[in-house]
């Protein structure tokens, strides 16, 4: 007679790619909840977030969009999202007003994003929410332990 073997199924709770998962949905969720009462952001923008129609997919522009703006394929590209997921996001944000598009001096034909004075301002805030959400990260977890997990994420991102 054979012996029933049970797997140890644990693993796929706390393998390491799903804690990072959880770990960034975590992070985005409080970065979003700091901008919803953040004084920084346009009103309209915090309204927004507050009301949860600001999600962590619209972070991809404000993480990646260049201060001096850049191309629809240059943003999806940088986000690693695909172009019509991009311009999707990007149809949103223009119509929030926290950018615009507009001609590109390099190419008549293509067009260029930006992001507008409010949306400058919606990013001001983007950095302050990060600054505190990483405090209350390091308060978590310690002043070594944070600075280990921030040296070993930016080595391993870095390989890739």
């Amino acid at each position: 007679m054979m012996e029933e073997h049970t797997p140890d199924e644990r693993w796929r709770q706390t393998h390491l790619g799903r804690l990072l998962g959880h770990a960034m949905r975590r992070f985005d969720t409080r970065v979003l909840q700091l901008m919803a009462a953040s004084a920084q952001a346009p009103l309209a923008l915090s309204n927004l977030a507050a009301r949860d129609k600001v999600g962590a997919a619209h972070i991809h522009i404000t993480r990646h969009l260049p201060l001096d703006g850049a191309r629809l394929t240059e943003l999806a590209q940088a986000a690693g999202l695909t172009k019509q997921s991009m311009g999707d996001l990007v149809d949103q944000c223009e119509a929030w007003g926290l950018v615009t598009r507009g001609a590109d001096p390099l190419d008549a034909r293509a067009r260029r994003i930006a992001f507008t004075p409010a949306g400058l301002d919606w990013l001001a805030a983007f950095q302050a929410a990060v600054t505190q959400a990483e405090a209350e990260f390091r308060a978590a977890v310690g002043a070594d332990v944070a600075t280990v997990v921030a040296l070993g994420l930016e080595a391993y991102a870095g390989g890739a």
